[in-house]
């Protein structure tokens, strides 16, 4: 209940909110239990600290005005990277990168939509020299969380990204074991790096730092999820964020996550989270249709490195580029051919973006259309459902 009262008194305003997601939220919240980071109180990275400015923006705009906007964003601030990672979503995309100015702009466009929350990826982010001006740019307006290898993290560099404000920090650590992960990111060294840039980012104490997992098939059982968190838990970080490979289009369909596997994920996430300590925070949790769902294109969008804008980072499809028309625009476009709905949108549908992705990006807009035309979509998750009921 501590998770509760934090977010109520951060926030009073909340309690105008209708009983029922009221009472869904306080559920919701209290499969976690918050963490001071430098004073800032942490649920998971996937939400604003319960302290801030962004978490307001969350009650005042999102859950009481019901905003139109999005309310998650990711930005690709280069595609440049040390690895060569088979699972990589932005495998295939290709272009002119954008320039840091335009990377602002994207930056002030989003938040005037309404996203409390931006995500820096890649490629690797930390490549980007500008990356500290990225994060002040973001400010206090939405919380800012960064993916990153640790490839190429310096003292100096943490100590940037502190100064600017940087919120939450989730370095890729996929494996126990240094010749596994090393294998899966086709990088040696990868390992060490990871473990070197948690040690340097632990070191700073104002920023919350975690670990991303993505796991393979060989991955999604009790026993190696639970050697896994005992691993990564042994490191001092305060969350696992965790995920599955993702199917890339046309992949095969053993290659997605059962629905044995999920919810496999999801009692582990309950049962570890029960116990203290390090919190767990699994994507297929977070997006289950007794929750948030899958809110791709909608409450979700993806600016990738090159400027092209998609639902998500998972799915490859284009509605338009910001080098060419607003943000707003290209969003609306978009939002409109994607509900929020029950389930992953790329779990369901790799195999009908197959026959139309190119080795020069994402699908372009009019052929991305044509495959929606003949899709169909699932009802709105559990959140959604209560809020626009």
């Amino acid at each position: 209940m501590f998770s509760v009262a934090r977010a109520v008194l951060s926030a009073p305003e909340v309690l105008r909110a209708r009983p029922r997601v009221n009472a869904f939220l306080c559920r919701y919240l209290r499969r976690f239990t918050p963490v001071d980071v430098g004073g800032k109180i942490f649920i998971h990275s996937h939400l604003p600290p319960l302290n801030s400015q962004a978490y307001r923006r969350f009650v005042r705009e999102h859950l009481l005005a019901k905003s139109p906007g999005p309310s998650h964003a990711q930005i690709g601030v280069t595609n440049v990277c040390p690895q060569n990672c088979p699972y990589c979503y932005n495998r295939g995309r290709g272009g002119t990168p954008l320039c840091t100015e335009t990377i602002l702009d994207t930056v002030r466009q989003l938040q005037e939509m309404g996203v409390f929350w931006i995500g820096l990826t890649g490629g690797e982010p930390l490549l980007n020299v500008d990356l500290p001006r990225v994060i002040r740019a973001i400010g206090r307006g939405s919380a800012s969380k960064l993916f990153t290898t640790g490839a190429s993290l310096t003292p100096e560099l943490v100590r940037g990204l502190g100064d600017a404000g940087l919120d939450s920090v989730s370095v890729s650590l996929d494996h126990w074991s240094e010749e596994e992960h090393d294998r899966a990111r086709d990088s040696q060294g990868a390992y060490r790096g990871a473990l070197r840039a948690i040690d340097l980012f632990l070191g700073d104490g104002r920023i919350h730092v975690g670990v991303s997992a993505v796991f393979s098939r060989a991955m999604l059982n009790p026993a190696a999820v639970g050697r896994y968190l005992e691993f990564v838990s042994s490191l001092g970080v305060h969350e696992a964020w965790l995920s599955e490979t993702k199917p890339m289009p046309g992949a095969a369909r053993d290659g997605v996550v059962t629905g044995a596997e999920r919810e496999m994920l999801i009692a582990t996430q309950d049962s570890w989270n029960a116990r203290g300590g390090m919190t767990v925070n699994y994507l297929g949790h977070f997006e289950d249709a007794r929750y948030f769902g899958c809110t791709a294109g909608n409450k979700m969008v993806y600016v990738d490195a090159f400027g092209e804008v998609s639902p998500c980072v998972f799915i490859p499809m284009s509605f338009g580029n910001v080098r060419e028309r607003p943000l707003r625009e290209i969003y609306m476009d978009m939002k409109l051919r994607f509900p929020m709905e029950e389930r992953c949108f790329i779990n369901r549908n790799a195999g009908a973006l197959a026959s139309h992705t190119g080795a020069n990006g994402p699908i372009p807009r009019e052929a991305s259309e044509a495959i929606l035309d003949a899709l169909e979509f699932d009802p709105m998750p559990g959140f959604f459902s209560l809020l626009y009921r």
